[in-house]
């Protein structure tokens, strides 16, 4: 089962940015799409953005011009800029893996990294 290594959380001040970064254990699990959803506290989980098997970006509207996603094919792993920071992006951010073009059902999660901005 593919192990997902998740760092760079923390808290910053509104305005602020992190970077957060996935990395996928080798295994024999297949990896094609990688991104990011965040849940914050008394709502639904939501998509932050995400690289589909052959490339496509797609982000949240919350986070477009905000954030940006990249990946690294042969490490595995997936980042996660995150700039001006609002106090609304505070949430427990999730990397997501999926053998499939998308990020489906199939998909295997991480445990989750907080992201708190306040002043």
């Amino acid at each position: 089962q593919v192990q997902l290594v998740e760092s760079g959380g923390g808290e910053v001040q509104p305005g602020g940015a992190l970077n957060l970064s996935c990395t996928a254990s080798e295994s024999s699990f297949n990896i094609n799409a990688m991104g990011w959803y965040r849940q914050a506290p008394g709502k639904q989980r939501e998509l932050v953005a995400g690289i589909s098997s052959g490339g496509s970006i797609t982000y949240g509207d919350a986070v477009k011009r905000r954030f940006t996603i990249s990946r690294e094919y042969g490490k595995n792993t997936v980042d996660l800029q995150m700039n001006a920071l609002k106090p609304e992006d505070t949430a427990v951010y999730y990397c997501v893996v999926d053998p499939g073009r998308w990020l489906g059902a199939n998909g295997h999660w991480g445990q989750g990294i907080q992201v708190t901005v306040s002043s």
